[in-house]
């Protein structure tokens, strides 16, 4: 009954340089299953195995993840590889699909700025997608450097900080706290 109860839908940023953005994002999907809601994330430029999607496989119906990303990591280096603008936009159709399908109420675009900033997608190609946004489906856009553009058609945006961060000192992804 729960999943059944009607919302209106918002789009949601989640950007900044701290740590947090995607575990927010996940935690909000984690609230979502609560209720019966059920939630998709499209993950770009990420391909690697991680404790989420092994999650996601426990929670499933209610949450599905797919990666859009190569294994390794990109780096902004230049002008961005062929490949990754394929995979970037063949996951915004992925994630259009997945909003229209009446399926999800919760769509999560994890990494989308990031993608955006890197020129993978341009601004005009994700707020296309937003503004096709059923109402009563509420999206997330992730990552660092949100375009102004994103940030103007949010409603809500959250910015993380980062004040401190072990990394600084050599600490490496840790299995079920970064990866």
């Amino acid at each position: 009954m729960a999943a059944k109860t009607p919302f209106e839908g918002r789009v949601q940023v989640y950007t900044g340089n701290g740590k947090g953005k995607t575990t927010a994002a996940l935690g909000l999907a984690l609230r979502a299953a609560g209720h019966g809601l059920a939630t998709y994330v499209g993950q770009f430029l990420k391909g690697r195995p991680s404790g989420e999607l092994r999650s996601a496989r426990r929670l499933s119906p209610l949450l599905k993840i797919e990666q859009f990303g190569r294994k390794s990591f990109l780096r902004p280096n230049g002008d961005p590889d062929e490949e990754d603008i394929e995979r970037a936009r063949r996951g915004l159709a992925r994630c259009l699909k997945a909003m229209l399908s009446g399926r999800y109420r919760i769509v999560v675009l994890d990494e989308v700025n990031v993608a955006v900033d890197l020129g993978l997608l341009s601004e005009r190609e994700v707020l296309a997608v937003l503004d096709r946004r059923p109402d009563g489906v509420e999206v997330v856009l992730t990552g660092r450097s949100a375009p102004p553009a994103l940030l103007r058609r949010a409603d809500l945006v959250t910015e993380m900080k980062e004040r401190k961060h072990y990394a600084s000192k050599g600490v490496r992804a840790r299995a079920g706290i970064e990866s």
